[in-house]
Parts: C-alpha cells; sequence; structure tokens
C-alpha cells in the first residue's frame, strides 16, 4: 500500500525534526543520517526534494566541507530535471560520496516509502 502525500509530508516533518535535534546535541553524524532518510523519502515531491539538498548544502557550508557543499549544488540542479524524468535512483541517500543516478538498498522502515 503506498503512502499518501500528507503522510510523507507528516513523516518528512518529524525527521527534519530529529535533524534539528542532532545538531542542536552536536551529533552532526546523526544530523547527516536524518538528512540522507529525508532525502529517500522526500524524492517524489520536488518542493521537498529540493529541501532535503537544500539542507544538506547548509549542512555542508557550516561543516566547511567544500567537496559535500560542491555536490549539493550539483544535485540541486539536478532535482528538477530527475522529478520531470521520473529518473529518481531508489534509496539514493543524496549525499556527495554517491553517485546521483545509483539506486541503494532502502532500509526496511522507508520501504513503503518506495513502493
Amino acid at each position: 500500500m503506498s503512502v499518501t502525500r500528507n503522510e510523507r509530508l507528516a513523516w518528512l516533518g518529524a525527521e527534519y525534526v530529529a535533524y534539528r535535534r542532532a545538531l542542536t546535541a552536536g551529533d552532526i553524524a546523526k544530523g547527516w543520517h536524518h538528512l540522507e532518510r529525508a532525502h529517500i523519502v522526500s524524492q517524489p515531491l520536488l518542493l521537498e526534494h529540493l529541501r532535503s539538498h537544500w539542507l544538506m548544502l547548509q549542512l555542508a557550508i557550516r561543516e566547511r566541507d567544500l567537496a559535500e557543499s560542491a555536490g549539493q549544488v550539483l544535485r540541486l540542479l539536478l532535482a528538477v530535471p530527475g522529478n520531470m524524468s521520473g529518473r529518481l535512483p531508489t534509496g539514493n541517500s543524496g549525499r556527495a560520496g554517491v553517485s546521483a543516478l545509483r539506486s541503494m538498498p532502502v532500509s526496511h522502515d522507508l520501504e513503503r516509502f518506495v513502493k
């Protein structure tokens, strides 16, 4: 059974709260984890997909990670044509160290969002 747009948005809202809490606690790795999960779930919704990459770009800049920052700028540009063409790699974490075209395994708790 596929999830509704509202269910997806509610889940994303909770994941973004978890992201902010992780940053507040100083746990950058956990913050990235929540952003990656949000990216996987947000992909079918263009504005949310862009939001996930925007937040990743902000965190990369905050962490002074030039490679990640450049990768996020590229992904912000690729998100629109990817969404319009429907060519979105399932499970892709959205990080710069992973090809923007590579599908990745999806954790069991996220499977309902990618079916």
